[in-house]
């Protein structure tokens, strides 16, 4: 395992710590842009997501907890999916997301026709522009 002090400088995260480091909530809901209610939320809904507890109950956030906390705000911000389709999607995988799942890379799983799955390539495309424009 690598030092802190032989890192690249790439490497090191903004904030002056290195990527092993473990991370505070606020740290961690800076880093991702999201309100630290939201994740305390999210560590009841996803039981992947455990935090370390010290004194007071302070959470520190491991390196693979920023990894999964990253993928489940893509999922359901980016690639659209609901809560119980991202806890669907950890179930199916054994409580892992892997980095190619999302929603416009499944459209066609279902066994839909080709015309069909570009119908709705193009529906998501939109949609997604359309949120683009929202406050």
């Amino acid at each position: 395992m690598a030092l802190a002090t032989e890192q690249q400088p790439s490497e090191r995260r903004r904030s002056g710590k290195s990527a092993s480091a473990f991370r505070t909530i606020s740290e961690v809901a800076k880093e991702l842009d999201l309100p630290q209610h939201v994740l305390r939320f999210w560590e009841s809904k996803f039981p992947q997501i455990k935090p370390m507890k010290r004194g007071g109950g302070r959470r520190y956030y491991r390196p693979e907890d920023l990894v999964m906390l990253r993928r489940i705000r893509d999922l359901l911000y980016i690639d659209g999916y609901t809560i119980k389709g991202v806890q669907k999607l950890l179930k199916e995988n054994g409580g892992k997301i892997e980095e190619g799942a999302s929603a416009s890379s499944n459209i066609g799983s279902q066994s839909a026709s080709p015309e069909k799955t570009a119908e709705l390539k193009s529906v998501l495309s939109e949609l997604k522009e359309i949120r683009k424009l929202l406050p």
